[in-house]
């Protein structure tokens, strides 16, 4: 579903990625795991159009999508939920759901059935549908926010660091909602810093240090291995 060759980033004359090929395939669940500064934020802006400086190849189901505008790639399957959520506070929980298929043609037809399918998943979501999004709380705005990407019927959910600010209970909420959207034909991408709870959820896993793939495996083997427990697991 998306290939990425030989991809190298630069912002200016400081390169942040360098050499970095991976792939994620129909319905499967991918995570990229790294600390602060290893560039996964970075990875993510330049699948999604909104790093310009690059080489390399992205292909999103064998079409070329380097060059394209992001609203561009955004039309053609890829969700992206933010780090910061980016929701708008003073307008309701439905009205930023519904903003997710707004300007996805395809999306607009299924808003319907696309807003039960995230109310299947995020109960309160439906239960604080007249609710202002900035008086919700954290837990609560960064489901509304993976809701809000789910509504635009994507055929790949990237999320950058879901796990940021929220208390561990609600870290492992929101982690188990995103095994229930795994099951229902949505590829996940995951950037996150908690490796613990991300293994819980992919099928396999990069490890980004410095800009370049130091470590590829599955989510079993990663569990397993020296230098993920050491640095990453605390064991």
């Amino acid at each position: 579903m998306l290939e990425i060759n030989n991809l190298n980033v630069s912002y200016g004359k400081i390169q942040v990625i360098w050499d970095l090929s991976m792939e994620i395939k129909e319905n499967e669940a991918v995570g990229i795991f790294g600390p602060n500064g290893a560039g996964k934020s970075t990875l993510i802006n330049a699948i999604i159009g909104l790093v310009k400086n690059k080489e390399g190849s992205i292909k999103f189901n064998e079409e070329k999508i380097i060059g394209l505008e992001t609203h561009q790639i955004i039309k053609k399957g890829i969700a992206l939920v933010p780090q910061k959520r980016e929701l708008f506070p003073i307008m309701t929980v439905k009205e930023n759901l519904k903003l997710g298929a707004a300007y996805i043609p395809e999306a607009r037809g299924e808003i319907k059935q696309n807003l039960e399918f995230v109310y299947n998943i995020f109960p309160i979501l439906k239960e604080r549908e007249k609710q202002l999004a900035g008086t919700m709380s954290g837990g609560q705005q960064r489901m509304l926010a993976v809701g809000r990407a789910l509504m635009s019927s994507p055929k790949l959910l990237i999320l950058d660091e879901p796990s940021v600010g929220l208390q561990p209970s609600l870290v492992t909420d929101l982690f188990k909602k995103l095994n229930e959207i795994k099951k229902e034909d949505v590829s996940i991408l995951l950037a996150e810093q908690n490796v613990k709870q991300g293994l819980k959820v992919i099928d396999r896993g990069y490890v980004l240090e410095n800009g370049k793939i130091e470590l590829e495996d599955d989510a079993e083997n990663l569990t397993k291995n020296e230098h993920i427990q050491k640095s990453y697991l605390g064991i």
